[in-house]
């Protein structure tokens, strides 16, 4: 694993598939549409095309779909966010690359079984589901709407809410469309970080209590994202594998880069990447605001990472191509687009495996 699969040296070439990154796909039109009807846009030949290059363990897909800035992009009309949070999901999913989604609205608010049921029944069969935890079990704290913290959370990692809350209700609604049940553990404060041993025993309880689903999901798996660097444990690493569960690779400033990364999921391995390719590093690790004021309306790719893009493109070729299988999400935040940023790391993604083979 580590000689094979990450080992080899680094390519210093940079693919030149992102210099024309900040173009639409197609051009967008104006008037805005009120129907229940999302139409997807007639998406180019060649997307197809991409799209049968990647590995059929791949799943890519952005951070929700209710963006109306990707008209011309994803979408073939100027709809309201409402419509496309209601009625969108039909049309995103008729996108070539897109296989999954990050489902973050139940990071806020705990689904119900007829919620989750209601998104399965507006795809095919060949997609999953990314679905995030909610912050009752996942924040240390309760927060108010600015996102400061008011006091503990009582039911932070708390195994019977994880289970009502979430894991049950998912899997009953989603069936074998769940892909990735992600608990995103949000920062915790500053004198919990000297109780990382007694944090990560709690994960741990709550991971265990989570029966072996694979009989109704058999692509779902559990991942675990942090947002602190400290999580990063032999301890840590100990739990998700006594529990079968795979870590979640979170890039966000908060965290350490890709390549500081993968010591746990070589210590995980085999087993699949789940991966959320949040904020741009230049933002620094508070920088949601900025970014969502600097990219808005998200219908162009800002600051192109390369470095992150190639580095993914080459973790995601060798785990999907080993047979694994692969979740990532990309959000808008990442580069200025989400879907564009997945247009580009598919072309790296093939790229690399192009290159490979030659």
């Amino acid at each position: 694993m580590q000689d094979t699969l990450f080992g080899e040296p680094e390519d210093s070439s940079e693919s030149s598939s992102h210099k024309n990154s900040s173009t639409k796909i197609a051009s967008s039109k104006s008037v805005k549409k009120s129907s229940t009807l999302v139409e997807p846009l007639e998406f180019p030949p060649e997307l197809f095309t991409l799209a049968k290059t990647l590995s059929p363990n791949l799943r890519l897909g952005t951070s929700s779909w209710s963006c109306p800035g990707w008209n011309g992009i994803v979408w073939d009309g100027d709809y309201s966010e409402s419509t496309l949070s209601r009625y969108g999901l039909t049309a995103y999913h008729k996108h070539p690359l897109f296989r999954t989604v990050s489902v973050d609205r139940s990071f806020y608010q705990p689904m119900n079984v007829m919620q989750f049921g209601a998104y399965a029944s507006q795809v095919d069969d060949n997609f999953r589901f990314m679905v995030k935890a909610p912050s009752l079990v996942t924040d240390a704290l309760v927060r108010d709407e600015s996102g400061r913290g008011m006091r503990t959370n009582n039911r932070f990692l708390n195994a019977d809410d994880a289970l009502q809350m979430f894991v049950e209700p998912a899997l009953e609604g989603l069936g074998h469309k769940l892909g990735a049940l992600v608990f995103q553990i949000s920062p915790l404060p500053n004198m919990w970080l000297m109780r990382m041993p007694e944090m990560i025993n709690r994960l741990h309880h709550l991971l265990k209590s989570i029966p072996d689903f694979r009989h109704r999901a058999p692509d779902g798996v559990v991942a675990v994202e942090v947002r602190d660097r400290e999580w990063l444990t032999p301890q840590f690493v100990q739990a998700l594998r006594d529990t079968r569960t795979t870590y979640c690779m979170g890039l966000h400033a908060k965290m350490p880069p890709i390549d500081e990364q993968l010591p746990i999921l070589r210590a995980l391995w085999p087993g699949p990447l789940v991966c959320r390719w949040n904020l741009n590093p230049v933002h620094g690790a508070y920088g949601y605001e900025d970014a969502a004021e600097i990219y808005s309306p998200y219908n162009k790719i800002v600051d192109p990472d390369v470095q992150t893009r190639e580095e993914l493109a080459k973790v995601i070729s060798k785990i999907a191509g080993a047979g694994q299988n692969v979740y990532v999400s990309l959000s808008n935040k990442a580069e200025g687009s989400a879907p564009l940023s997945v247009v580009e790391l598919s072309k790296a993604i093939n790229n690399y495996s192009v290159g490979k083979d030659s």
